[in-house]
């Protein structure tokens, strides 16, 4: 059955991935999103509203005006260091605009939520692949600020019924295969799209944090997944609330890792360049090994990663960063 679905941040990297296969699937997107840290352009696959979440009024109105019956909720900021040095900013806009929107979802009747949460919950992690059932124990702010969501989204069921799917991502990566977005962070702060910065020449070399980690070669492990991987997993969970699925929070990812000399190696091989690299000290709260197992979203929502292997990654996000670099 169709679905109008509002969604949060639809203007940023994964939301804009989302709303494509929203609309793949059948169902109308209504992005909800402020442009401060999205792009208009990106909104293509159904109506832009302008507007921030701490406006109550002004969400229980588009929620109205496109007769939305689910949300799909993006909207955050997510730099790790940003939120060290400024916590009251992301309490007050992920925390307290999250409130906002469940607030105005009350007011309104809705009862499903899919939240984009992260594996910033588990912080410096005793177990991998991390289960689901492993510690929250996050070590920053936005860390933090997601698991207070969760917990509310959890207390939000009980009291009001209102189920939620709570996706824990790993380390969202790549581009649309079509080339119509990408990922696009001002400033960039994420692995992949720097070291293909460097390979583009748009930068001259990318840092890596910590070279003595108890990891195969000292660098710190990842688990990448393709955004249209997780793309879909956001279907699949709107499509299991819909059907009257419970809620429930899942890990998003491919149960395997990279460190960060095989994703620079890999990119040197895929895009046929050298990619000057610094070795500098390892960041503060910066885990060794961060790997999911994927294994209860597979259960619950038939899915699993289908196009995370590191070279569709660089190849697709590399195709797009050539395309943007024109």
């Amino acid at each position: 059955m169709s679905q109008t679905v509002l969604v949060t941040g639809g203007a940023g990297y994964i939301g804009s991935h989302a709303c494509k296969m929203l609309s793949r699937a059948g169902h109308h997107p209504i992005v909800f999103d402020n442009l401060s840290r999205g792009y208009r352009e990106a909104v293509r696959w159904g109506p832009l509203v302008e507007g921030d979440l701490a406006d109550l009024e002004g969400l229980v109105a588009a929620i109205r005006k496109h007769r939305v019956s689910a949300v799909m909720h993006f909207a955050a900021f997510a730099y790790v260091g940003e939120s060290v040095a400024d916590p009251a900013l992301y309490y007050r806009n992920n925390l307290g605009g999250t409130l906002s929107l469940l607030e105005a979802m009350r007011e309104t009747g809705l009862d499903k939520i899919v939240f984009s949460s992260t594996c910033a919950t588990y912080g410096m992690p005793e177990v991998v692949p991390i289960p689901e059932t492993a510690p929250q124990l996050p070590v920053n702010p936005y860390g933090e600020t997601k698991l207070a969501i969760e917990r509310a989204l959890r207390w939000y069921h009980q009291a009001y019924g209102l189920r939620s799917m709570s996706l824990r991502y790993f380390n969202a990566a790549g581009a649309d295969r079509e080339g119509e977005i990408g990922e696009l962070h001002e400033p960039e702060t994420h692995l992949i799209p720097l070291i293909l910065h460097a390979a583009l020449g748009k930068r001259s070399h990318v840092d890596i944090y910590g070279t003595d980690y108890q990891t195969p070669d000292g660098t710190a492990v990842r688990d990448y997944i393709h955004v249209e991987d997780l793309a879909e997993a956001h279907l699949r969970a709107l499509e299991h609330l819909c059907a009257g699925g419970e809620s429930a929070a899942l890990n998003l990812g491919t149960g395997s890792g990279h460190s960060v000399r095989e994703v620079i190696a890999a990119a040197e091989a895929r895009t046929g360049r050298l990619i000057a690299r610094r070795e500098v000290a390892r960041r503060p709260g910066d885990a060794p090994i961060l790997v999911a197992d994927p294994g209860v979203a597979g259960q619950q929502l038939d899915w699993r990663a289908r196009c995370s292997d590191l070279e569709t990654i660089i190849d697709t996000a590399f195709a797009w960063h050539k395309r943007m670099a024109g």
